[in-house]
């Protein structure tokens, strides 16, 4: 149902609500204040198919601007709020925006960013402005409540790491046909059993690729999405309860922050209302799941996908129990497991993980990248490790090229191997995932320096500011050990996994 129709016959039914302070908004509001930014952005120039780019936290307009966006034809980039920067200027270089939207939750960052922007058309903050930039409110107090006359359906382009550390947008051809024509949560309906009455719970930051898809498709679906600011475990259980969310998403690291609270608080809130938590972007130790059955019931239900959207992988509780450590069978494509040659393997046999059928996609400004994401046969991967059992279930058994993924954020080494190389102190450099109890992994760092006596805690702690100075912080190792010389083969190839596996050997996960 189009969103017009939604606010027609449904105007007072809260749309979304801000958890912690209740702020609501109803589908009058949505549809009224997303026209409004429509009708901002067709007079700024902007037509079917430009860019714009969104560095908010969990603002109570974030969702309304990616409303605006979708329903104008637009491509709208949002950016991880974690990031410094010149992290945040490449990718709004990268992906052409024309206008840029943030808050001044966000002045630090921002502050001087708008040199480094020299194609930037438009720049807006929200509560409060900087030299630069323009009050977003202000922009849109007079514009017309109505939809545009042109609306079109737009998508988002969202970023993620590269090999070479640089984020890399995930490009798709826009949607054809009329914006609001389709039901934006028909998979919700089928897959998880949402219906006009489900309360969707977004514990996450929307800039996600799975919490901003999710929360967009229950809210134009005409359901009611409830967004946790930041999340908190005790406060996730309150929330749920306070709202009767039906359905959820969440990572595996939440699952485990829940767990570890004291049991006489967390079997003090209701969760019976929930008829679906949903959990995805790492994988999940299987204890830890196996507690989160027994304490919520068979309402866990797993996925595997990318932002690439070539493929989807989902499995129910039951499925998971029968099949414990499994991500799911594929649902919109095929699955193949090929050797490094490209041959599919037997039935058991670990290999790459391709997906025939799927979605398209390209990655932006990067034709190397997506070659070297394609079969000879056409099929695509995320470059995840993987195998299937007699029954096509599968299972992972790798993570792409060493990608660290903490707390359900995906960390590539990378970019932090190549900033801290530049250090003076600093001759070679390997950087990789570690266990961590609370997010699966946490950042390490194995440094050779030029000079071995430099070695030890001062040279670590000077070289953990370094990172802070210049990346995001979640980039950045939580600790560094030295060694007199990394593993490399004479070719100058790292092997890195030497290193990796003293931190992993013997550990038990869980994860098969």
């Amino acid at each position: 149902m189009h969103l017009t129709q939604l606010a027609a016959e449904r105007p007072d039914k809260a749309a979304y609500i801000m958890a912690a302070t209740g702020q609501t908004f109803s589908y009058l509001d949505l549809e009224q204040g997303s026209n409004r930014l429509a009708h901002l952005f067709r007079s700024l120039g902007l037509n079917r198919g430009d860019h714009i780019a969104i560095l908010l936290e969990n603002h109570p307009l974030f969702l309304q601007i990616c409303v605006a966006a979708q329903r104008s034809g637009l491509y709208f980039t949002a950016i991880s709020y974690r990031l410094q920067r010149d992290e945040v200027a490449y990718i709004v270089n990268d992906c052409g925006a024309k206008v840029f939207i943030t808050s001044r939750d966000r002045q630090s960052v921002v502050e001087a960013l708008l040199a480094d922007l020299p194609d930037l058309g438009q720049a807006y903050m929200l509560d409060g402005i900087s030299p630069g930039f323009e009050s977003l409110e202000s922009a849109i107090e007079t514009q017309p409540t109505t939809p545009i006359a042109d609306e079109s359906i737009g998508t988002s382009m969202l970023y993620s790491s590269g090999t070479t550390g640089r984020p890399k947008g995930v490009f798709r051809q826009l949607p054809e046909g009329q914006w609001g024509a389709e039901d934006s949560a028909a998979l919700f309906r089928a897959l998880y059993g949402a219906t006009d009455d489900s309360v969707y719970l977004s514990p996450a930051p929307l800039y996600h690729a799975a919490p901003l898809t999710f929360s967009m498709g229950f809210l134009l679906g005409g359901m009611t999405v409830v967004v946790m600011e930041h999340f908190d475990a005790e406060a996730a259980l309150k929330t749920i309860q306070t709202y009767r969310a039906t359905h959820s998403q969440w990572v595996p690291t939440m699952f485990i922050r829940m767990l570890k609270l004291d049991e006489e608080t967390r079997l003090s809130y209701d969760v019976s209302s929930l008829q679906c938590a949903i959990h995805a972007a790492a994988p999940c130790p299987v204890p830890v799941k196996e507690q989160m059955i027994e304490w919520w019931g068979p309402v866990i239900f797993e996925y595997y996908a990318g932002s690439e959207g070539n493929g989807f992988v989902a499995i129910t509780s039951e499925e998971w129990l029968a099949h414990k450590g499994s991500v799911g069978r594929g649902l919109t494509a095929v699955l193949h497991i090929c050797d490094e040659e490209g041959n599919e393997v037997p039935v058991g046999e670990s290999g790459t993980i391709y997906f025939e059928g799927g979605g398209e996609f390209e990655y932006h400004n990067d034709p190397q990248k997506t070659a070297e994401s394609r079969h000879p046969k056409g099929w695509s991967t995320l470059g995840d490790i993987g195998y299937l059992d007699e029954e096509g279930y599968l299972y992972l058994t790798d993570r792409k090229s060493f990608m660290i993924i903490s707390g359900g954020v995906n960390i590539y080494p990378q970019e932090t191997e190549n900033l801290l190389v530049t250090h003076p102190k600093v001759m070679d450099v390997a950087v990789f995932g570690v266990p961590n109890e609370d997010f699966g992994e946490e950042v390490k760092a194995v440094v050779q320096p030029i000079h071995w006596e430099d070695a030890g805690p001062e040279l670590e702690a000077e070289l953990i500011d370094f990172c802070r100075d210049n990346i995001s912080h979640i980039k950045c190792p939580k600790t560094i050990d030295f060694e007199q010389e990394l593993p490399r083969h004479p070719t100058g190839k790292l092997y890195k996994r030497l290193l990796k596996d003293r931190y992993w050997e013997g550990l038990k996960t869980g994860i098969l």
